[in-house]
């Protein structure tokens, strides 16, 4: 297979002139100019900023390719039922043989690792949840979605309680506060068969768009959604924003104990797993980063005890 190019500056540079030289956004082709990774530390450096107003994103390979082309269409479905901005392309194409690129609009904020989420930031998070559980899942399906699998959470923990014995040799986790899910309390939580949702899959920090009074203005990033398990994205809320202001967003957007609390301990279960093997070599993201997300996700919160849960709507 051959490689795909390495894309520079000047490479970005002259793919967005020809796409902005007919001003269409009204900036002229001098936009294209201003150009600048979005992450220095991005090795393939496949997102740009272009400008002020507009983010470019090139597709390393022929499967990220597939996955760009069906955001767009997702995009369109998904921005018809959620209460925060989702990102507008005003170009695609390929920026090399059979590899896509998007010019997208740039949301306007900061980052969730940037903002800390307010009160009102928490209704917003609740809106989004609440507007992905109504998009309909058969025209998602069509557009390529793909249906993932619930994660087993008894064998995370597992994987999770092996990985804090590492951490408390590095002084980094008291690996007694895993004793707080039990094996039942863990087959208790297990995924049960409701209705597949559409999920985000990678509510990230980096992926929800801030403004400075914590509101949630945007969610970038749709290449990974799938429909399944809900708890993925209240799990990923638990590292972006917090567990507490996680389940309080979840609970507004109407799932039950059952759901919140999954989601809060595959976010814990994935925390402690993460930063082990970043501890032991694999894996990229910057230990300050993985810390981060550990400490929020073990925040303590009101909804800690698994108990029996009552067999209700709320719940799916």
């Amino acid at each position: 297979m051959t490689q795909a190019p390495t894309p520079t500056a000047d490479t970005v540079r002259r793919l967005v002139r020809a796409l902005l030289e007919e001003g269409e956004d009204g900036t002229g082709g001098g936009a294209g100019s201003d150009v600048r990774p979005v992450r220095e530390d991005d090795a393939g450096r496949c997102t740009w900023w272009v400008g002020a107003r507009h983010v470019l994103r090139l597709a390393p390979d022929r499967e990220a390719t597939l996955r760009q082309r069906r955001e767009l269409r997702l995009r369109d479905l998904v921005r018809l039922h959620v209460p925060v901005a989702v990102p507008t392309s005003v170009a695609h194409g390929e920026w090399s043989p059979g590899l896509g690129y998007t010019l997208d609009t740039r949301v306007p904020g900061g980052t969730g690792e940037e903002h800390d989420v307010s009160a009102l930031g928490e209704a917003d998070l609740a809106g989004l949840l609440g507007g992905l559980r109504e998009v309909p899942v058969r025209r998602a399906e069509t557009l390529g979605v793909p249906r993932a699998a619930p994660r087993s959470l008894e064998a995370l923990r597992r994987m999770a309680v092996a990985a804090a014995e590492r951490l408390a040799a590095a002084d980094e986790f008291d690996p007694a506060r895993l004793h707080q899910l039990t094996p039942p309390g863990a087959a208790q939580l297990a995924a049960r068969p409701v209705p597949a949702v559409l999920v985000h899959h990678a509510l990230r920090g980096e992926h929800l768009v801030l403004s400075a009074d914590g509101r949630v203005r945007g969610v970038l990033d749709w290449t990974g959604a799938v429909v399944g398990d809900p708890a993925e994205d209240i799990a990923g809320l638990a590292l972006a924003v917090g567990s507490g202001a996680a389940v309080r967003a979840a609970t507004l957007a109407g799932y039950g104990a059952r759901p919140c609390l999954r989601g809060l301990w595959l976010a814990r279960c994935d925390t402690v797993v993460r930063l082990a093997d970043r501890l032991d070599g694999r894996g990229a993201d910057p230990l300050t980063l993985l810390r981060t997300r550990l400490r929020r996700a073990w925040e303590t919160i009101l909804l800690e005890r698994v108990t029996e849960f009552r067999e209700d709507g709320a719940d799916g």
